[in-house]
């Protein structure tokens, strides 16, 4: 049965991929990248809710009060898919960091670049590091938050919490913002590479804003914060 809902679910997300894909391709000559930002979010806002009520994946939230109103760093770990779609609904505007091969996939990358995400060749980790620090000090000055996975590549949950890319911390001295981090189990549900949605809910776990001014510190504030609460949901 749950593999029948699986099925069912996937229908639904990549029949409505391309029509939205090609909407804000559409209209990004016309509108500001938050406007078309909020309209991808009503399409994830939809996919997730298409999720819980077909496989019975639904989420709870506790600390979304620590979200501020003013540009942040928000910080979380990396299981799969469901995370990617939902930290996006948490802030307007914001920018992730994603491979730049994505940008070259038909539809999906071309809206995906319309959104200006930072793009990486991730195989050129220095040039990479540096890349996000200029372009994302960049955005963070235009009011702009950033979202960044600093494990890198999702984990699958038994694997544990892998070692963090110290670009949070980086960006957070250097433009006095706050990271918020952010942890999760989405991977026991919407499992990576996997066909099967197992149904249960997404605990999601949102941290007070990190300051400091030693970004690896910084960041090591953000790791600790995140496994703590790893190990209790995961």
């Amino acid at each position: 049965m749950q593999t029948l809902r699986s099925f069912i679910f996937n229908v639904v997300l990549y029949s409505t991929l391309i029509p939205i894909s090609i909407l804000i391709i559409v209209l990004f000559p016309f509108l500001k990248t938050v406007t078309l930002q909020k309209i991808a979010s009503k399409w994830v806002y939809f996919i997730l809710f298409s999720l819980k009520q077909i496989c019975g994946v639904s989420w709870s939230i506790q600390g979304i009060e620590n979200i501020p109103n003013e540009p942040c760093i928000l910080v979380s770990n990396h299981q799969g898919a469901w995370e990617s779609f939902f930290i996006q609904t948490l802030y307007f505007p914001s920018s992730s960091i994603v491979k730049r091969e994505l940008l070259f996939i038909p539809f999906f990358g071309w809206a995906l670049a319309c959104l200006k995400p930072i793009h990486l060749t991730r195989s050129k980790k220095i040039i990479s590091l540096k890349k996000v620090v200029r372009d994302g000090s960049e955005k963070l000055k235009n009011g702009i938050s950033l979202i960044i996975f600093p494990e890198g590549t999702r984990a699958r949950p038994h694997k544990g919490l892998k070692t963090f890319s110290n670009s949070c911390g980086l960006l957070s001295v250097k433009n006095t913002v706050p990271i918020i981090p952010i942890c999760h189990n989405s991977g026991l549900y919407w499992k990576n590479r996997r066909f099967n949605k197992q149904s249960g809910e997404v605990q999601v776990r949102i941290g007070a804003p990190l300051y400091g001014d030693n970004a690896k510190e910084l960041t090591n504030k953000a790791y600790n914060w995140i496994k703590l609460n790893f190990v209790e949901i995961n």
